[in-house]
C-alpha cells in the first residue's frame, strides 16, 4: 500500500511540473524513511550521490554532449544539408530526402535528438518551403528523422543505458547501427512513396548542379565524416574507450568548428553553458535515481515482479509486450533520460530473467523512446520543430504520424529478428 501511494505521488508531482530528478528525490526519500527508519535513510543520504555520481564512465556523457553543442555552434549542419540538397535536390521529394541523410549524420555528431531536430528544422524547413514543399512533409521528416540520434551512436541515451544496466557501451553504439541505418532506410522509401502518391507534397525541382558544384559541397562535410569515424572506429577497435572517445571528439569538434565551421569564442561559450546545463539535469537524475532505486531495492518490488511473472505463466514476449507499451506511454510524457532511470530498475532484471539479451533490449527500449519523441500530446522533437521556424503543430503531428509507420515496421522486424542487434556486437567483441 505504502510503494502504491508514493507511486500515485511521483506520478502527481511529474505532472504538476516538478523536475524529474526533485520528484524522485522527493519521493525515495520518504519511501526509504518509512521502510528503513531515520539512521538508515541518512545513511543513504550522505553517500549515494557520491557513489552513483563518482564514476569515470560518466564522464562520457559530458564529452559527447559538448561535442554535440561545439558542433550545434558551428555552420556543419547547413554544410551537411546543402550538400544533401545539391546532390539530391531534383529527385522526386530529394529535399525531404537529403534531409533525412543529413538529419542521419548529424546524428551521428551530435547525439541528441531535439537538438538535431531544432537544427534541422532552422535550415531545412525554410529551404523546403521556398521549393514549394507542403508544411505536413517537412516538419514531419525533420521531427521524425531528428530521432535517429536516439539510436545511431554516439547516442546519449544509449550510454545512460549502458551505464545504468552496466553493459558494454561498445556493444550497445555497434548495436545501434543497423536498427538506425533501418530506420533512416524507411523513412526514405516512405517519403518516396508519399511524394509519388500525392504530387502536390514535393514540386519537382529544376534547378540543376555541375559535377565542380556538387564535389565542392563534400568538401566541407569531410572533416565531419572523418570525426565520426575516428571516434566511433576508436571504439570499436578497442584502440580507446568510449569516455577517451568522448573527449577525443569534444577536441576534434572544437577544431573543425574553429577551423571550418566558423565556431568563434561568443559559440564556445554558449556551447560550455548548455553543455553544463545538460550535464547537471542528466547527473541530478542519476542521483536521484539511485536514491529512489535504493527504496524500490528496500521493497523487493522487482524481485517480487519477476517470481509473480514466473509464476503466472505468462509467456515472455508478451511480458516484453506490455513493457515495450510501457515504453510508448510514457515516452509521450517524459524525456528519455526520466524514462529509462524510472523504469530500468523493474524492467532490465524482468527481461533479463526471462532470457532477452540485455544488449537487444536496450536498443528495443531505445527505440520505443525514439516513436515517443514524435507521439501526442507531447512530442519532444515535433514541438521543437514547429516552434523553431513558427509552424502549426497541427501539420507536425500529421506529417510525424505518417513516419510511425516506419518505426513500427522496425519495431517488429527487430523482435522477429533478434540477430539484426546481436549479429555485429558478437561479431566485433567476440
Amino acid at each position: 500500500m505504502t510503494l502504491t501511494l508514493l507511486l500515485i505521488l511521483l506520478v502527481a508531482l511529474i505532472c504538476v511540473g516538478a523536475p524529474i530528478a526533485f520528484a524522485l528525490i522527493i519521493v525515495g526519500t520518504g519511501g526509504l524513511f518509512l521502510q528503513l527508519g531515520t539512521m538508515p535513510t541518512y545513511g543513504i543520504l550522505m553517500t549515494s550521490p557520491y557513489r552513483s555520481s563518482a564514476s569515470f564512465l560518466l564522464t562520457t556523457i559530458p564529452m559527447f554532449i559538448l561535442m554535440a553543442e561545439f558542433l550545434a555552434s558551428s555552420s556543419m549542419a547547413r554544410d551537411i544539408f546543402r550538400a544533401g540538397h545539391v546532390w539530391l535536390g531534383r529527385a522526386r521529394g530529394g529535399m525531404a530526402i537529403a534531409t533525412t541523410l543529413a538529419s542521419a549524420l548529424l546524428a551521428a555528431l551530435l547525439g541528441s535528438s531535439p537538438a538535431a531536430a531544432a537544427t534541422m528544422a532552422s535550415i531545412a524547413v525554410p529551404e523546403m518551403r521556398k521549393y514549394g514543399y507542403d508544411d505536413r512533409l517537412s516538419l514531419g521528416i525533420v521531427a521524425s528523422a531528428g530521432t535517429l540520434a536516439v539510436i545511431i551512436p554516439p547516442s546519449v541515451v544509449l550510454i545512460l543505458y549502458g551505464i545504468l544496466t552496466e553493459n558494454s557501451i561498445g556493444r550497445l553504439f555497434v548495436a545501434g547501427l543497423v536498427p538506425g541505418i533501418m530506420t533512416a532506410v524507411g523513412y526514405i522509401l516512405l517519403v518516396n512513396i508519399w511524394t509519388r502518391v500525392n504530387t502536390s507534397l514535393a514540386p519537382q525541382a529544376e534547378q540543376q548542379f555541375t559535377r565542380a558544384e556538387r564535389i565542392a559541397t563534400l568538401r566541407p562535410v569531410l572533416p565531419a565524416l572523418l570525426l565520426i569515424v575516428v571516434v566511433l572506429g576508436g571504439i570499436y577497435s578497442g584502440f580507446v574507450t568510449p569516455s577517451e572517445a568522448g573527449a577525443l571528439g569534444a577536441f576534434g569538434a572544437l577544431v573543425i568548428g574553429i577551423a571550418a565551421g566558423n565556431l568563434r569564442g561568443e559559440g564556445i561559450v554558449s556551447a560550455l553553458r548548455r553543455t553544463s546545463r545538460t550535464t547537471a539535469m542528466i547527473f541530478a537524475i542519476v542521483i536521484a535515481a539511485s536514491i529512489f532505486g535504493y527504496y524500490l531495492t528496500s521493497t523487493q518490488v522487482a524481485q517480487n515482479t519477476i517470481v509473480w511473472v514466473e509464476e503466472s505463466g505468462f509467456a515472455p514476449l508478451t511480458v516484453l509486450i506490455a513493457l515495450l507499451a510501457v515504453y510508448l506511454l510514457l515516452g509521450a510524457f517524459l524525456d528519455p533520460v526520466s524514462i529509462l532511470v524510472l523504469t530500468l530498475p523493474l524492467s532490465y532484471p524482468l527481461v533479463t530473467q526471462l532470457g532477452y539479451d540485455g544488449i537487444w533490449f536496450g536498443v528495443i527500449a531505445t527505440k520505443m523512446i525514439e516513436i515517443g519523441l514524435i507521439t501526442p500530446p507531447v512530442g519532444i522533437n515535433v514541438f521543437v520543430t514547429a516552434g523553431a521556424v513558427n509552424a502549426s503543430l497541427r501539420d507536425a503531428f500529421l506529417g510525424a504520424m505518417r513516419f510511425l509507420i516506419v518505426d513500427v515496421v522496425v519495431i517488429i522486424l527487430l523482435i522477429a529478428f533478434p540477430e539484426l542487434v546481436t549479429y555485429l556486437p558478437n561479431l566485433l567483441f567476440s
